[in-house]
């Protein structure tokens, strides 16, 4: 018997010590544990929710870091509840905006929802997750029902919330119907009856409006585990895909391989804990290895490795690091080459002219080709002889003596 209990200890503190790593903060910590000590003895699954923003279909690392958790909560085995706020999103969650934001169409919603499906189920395994749309249970409300739920805050703890504060103080409108953004949120897992839900910092407020309602209605509530914010391969910025320092998670291997050794050396450690699923164990070794004076590209080569082989196969993955040290360290091809958008078409150099003249790295279309015909265009180390010549997404072009870009493909 005491045996088996110490054996529950350990794997309690294994699972939140991973359940931790890289997290911003995690509230209710204390009760989080006793509900895992719960699971693990009854083998019933912690319910794990995390609430989709139909808004942004397109996911990049910087997404991908609550899924990523998500996914060690999946891989011991709890439940994850994937909630499409087809209902929510017509309303418009103003979080982090001076204005509120455009409520979206049913049509807008779910074509929305079907992009971020195919994609979150890169790293979920869609076998053993659980899609729902809280228009399941929102539309069926009555009005006395929402009168109800309304009874339950008041206006002066809904202005606690920063966005609502901002906008008061400067004269801003706010629709009464985005007071009811949180509490819909909230009712979520109220109904899923959920034990923890994941959110980026952003939904601090919506996420605790959930612990609250559901101790109003007699549930336990809901631990609550807020993710960091990913900074960019510029390592300034946070990751976005207008400012062009995102990794998308639909890349092709070389692209992906060569944007995380761009990652700068600080962020190492942050890439380790919220890009991958590395182990706390493990993640420890890695740390004290660069202590100890590790040269921090080893610990790179390890890092984009690791994430490259999240999105593609081994072979893939092999290939896109021998392609790296082919280009970039054998030929000594800047790894912070501009990037440069292109949709491939025929694949060759024609479709890299105009977006070179609108980049300003030739004047003219006319200029590019007499620099070909003149050898001044390399493609990764090697002289390009004619128009024709093939390219595809990873591939870095020299034009005349200092200028290089990477060719990304347009999505």
């Amino acid at each position: 018997m005491e045996r088996e209990k110490t054996e529950t200890e350990v794997l309690v503190r294994h699972q939140m010590r991973v359940i931790k790593q890289g997290a911003e903060s995690l509230i209710g910590e204390e009760e989080l544990e006793e509900k895992l000590r719960n699971s693990i003895l009854t083998g019933k699954p912690l319910t794990v929710k995390f609430g989709m923003d139909p808004s942004a279909p397109d996911i990049h690392l910087g997404h991908a870091v609550a899924l990523r958790k998500l996914k060690q909560l999946q891989d011991y085995g709890h439940r994850i509840v994937v909630v499409i706020g087809d209902f929510t999103g017509k309303i418009g969650d103003p979080t982090g905006k001076s204005k509120g934001r455009k409520a979206l169409t049913d049509r807008e919603v779910l074509i929305n929802a079907q992009t971020y499906q195919e994609q979150i189920f890169r790293i979920l395994d869609k076998d053993k997750t659980q899609v729902r749309y809280n228009g399941e249970w929102l539309e069926t409300l009555e009005l006395k029902d929402v009168l109800e739920l309304a009874s339950t805050i008041t206006v002066a703890r809904m202005l606690e919330r920063d966005d609502f504060q901002k906008r008061f103080r400067n004269n801003i409108p706010i629709g009464l119907h985005e007071f009811f953004y949180p509490l819909m949120q909230a009712y979520d897992s109220v109904v899923l009856e959920a034990d923890l839900e994941l959110g980026g910092t952003d939904q601090t407020f919506n996420i605790l409006m959930g612990r609250s309602l559901q101790r109003e209605r007699g549930q336990k509530p809901q631990a609550a585990l807020f993710m960091p914010v990913l900074e960019g391969i510029d390592g300034v910025e946070k990751m976005s895909k207008s400012l062009g320092n995102y990794i998308g998670v639909q890349e092709d291997a070389r692209s992906m391989f060569t944007k995380v050794m761009q990652v700068p050396d600080a962020l190492i450690i942050k890439y380790f804990e919220l890009a991958t699923d590395i182990l706390p164990e493990e993640l420890d070794r890695v740390k004290e290895e660069l202590a100890d004076g590790r040269n921090p590209k080893d610990a790179k080569l390890l890092l984009a490795r690791t994430i490259t082989a999240l999105y593609h196969s081994e072979e893939d993955t092999r290939a896109a690091e021998n392609f790296f040290a082919e280009v970039f360290t054998n030929r000594r091809v800047p790894e912070d080459a501009d990037l440069l958008p292109v949709i491939l078409e025929k694949g060759n150099l024609l479709d890299c002219v105009r977006p070179l003249v609108n980049g300003g790295y030739v004047g003219s279309g006319a200029e590019f080709r007499r620099l070909v015909a003149q050898g001044g265009v390399q493609k990764n180390g090697e002289t390009v002889k004619d128009m024709t010549e093939t390219v595809r997404a990873g591939d870095v072009l020299k034009v005349g003596k200092r200028k290089f870009v990477r060719i990304e493909t347009e999505m």
